[in-house]
């Protein structure tokens, strides 16, 4: 919590002009419209139904696609299994005590796999459900790029360290994506304990929940109706959107600041540049050389 996240997205975009980030590839729109043409009506159905059962599994899906991407590129590696000869992404401090979610993709790997057997990769599977989930939840639509494949490879260290390759715009709107889900006491406790910038109310009463129930969840606002993350940190002080400190820098004195304004009063700007960000995070591939396929089970290679 040293560094804030407006100085984060400065060195996001020093690091996408320093060095060469990961391109978009072959991607198509139409990829499977003659292999699969079915397949994005499966991941729908199977994505409503985990959603009805759960809505909280909307944001777990949101987050998958998020940290699958930022780790090497959108290649499912975050889906492998760890094994006796082999280490995954799953255990990775980032990741193991907030993603979740892979029985859902594994549901509609089933199913597609019924459908088209050895057509569809798992990376595909993984950005269609979040698209998918964020529009179940009341958020926008996009036409996602397909035509990724699954590495054979994973990396718990890069799980640990890594940075996209995206500009400060995408990453401002993609933290929208906070406007979705739970935050565990672990994640805001600091927070709650020391920051000054936080209402003092709000901050007592996260900390009393946080005493009774410190490895629970706490429950945050879960869809994004009418009221975006940036019109709660206008106009809400303290209120949920400021539980995470990356929430608060985005309106704290930076260079977000004029862009969470406009967001605020103009929901259909932020609708859309949210989607514009997920698929530009939905195009970073693997680097080049990086051995791939198509899995037919997501949790370990063929």
């Amino acid at each position: 919590m040293g560094t804030s996240f407006a100085r984060s997205f400065a060195l996001l975009a020093l690091l996408c002009l320093l060095l060469p980030c990961h391109g978009k590839g072959k991607l198509s729109t139409k990829f499977y419209a003659k292999s699969c043409p079915g397949v994005a009506t499966i991941v729908r159905s199977v994505m409503a139904q985990a959603l009805a059962k759960e809505p909280r599994m909307g944001a777990s899906i949101i987050r998958l696609f998020f940290h699958d991407c930022f780790v090497n590129g959108c290649d499912a590696s975050i889906l492998l299994d760890d094994t006796a000869t082999f280490t995954g992404e799953k255990n990775a401090g980032a990741n193991a005590n907030s993603v979740r979610g892979y029985e859902v993709i594994d549901a509609i790997k089933t199913q597609v796999e019924a459908a088209c057997n050895g057509t569809v990769s798992c990376a595909d599977i993984v950005a269609l459900a979040s698209r998918d989930a964020v529009n179940l939840l009341g958020g926008p639509t996009w036409n996602v790029q397909l035509g990724r494949k699954d590495s054979r490879t994973a990396s718990p260290s890069a799980a640990n360290a890594n940075l996209p390759g995206l500009s400060a715009r995408d990453m401002t709107a993609l933290s929208g994506a906070h406007t979705v889900g739970r935050a565990r006491c672990l994640f805001f406790r600091g927070r709650i304990y020391g920051e000054p910038n936080i209402n003092a109310t709000f901050a007592a009463a996260r900390s009393r929940r946080a005493r009774r129930a410190a490895a629970t969840a706490t429950s945050r606002r879960s869809t994004t109706r009418r009221r975006t993350l940036r019109q709660r940190l206008l106009h809400e002080p303290g209120g949920a959107a400021r539980l995470l400190h990356s929430d608060q820098e985005l309106f704290n004195g930076g260079p977000a600041d004029a862009l969470v304004r406009k967001y605020s009063g103009n929901a259909g700007m932020f609708a859309n540049d949210f989607a514009k960000a997920m698929v530009k995070m939905g195009g970073l591939m693997p680097a080049a050389g990086t051995p791939t396929e198509v899995r037919l089970n997501c949790r370990k290679v063929n």
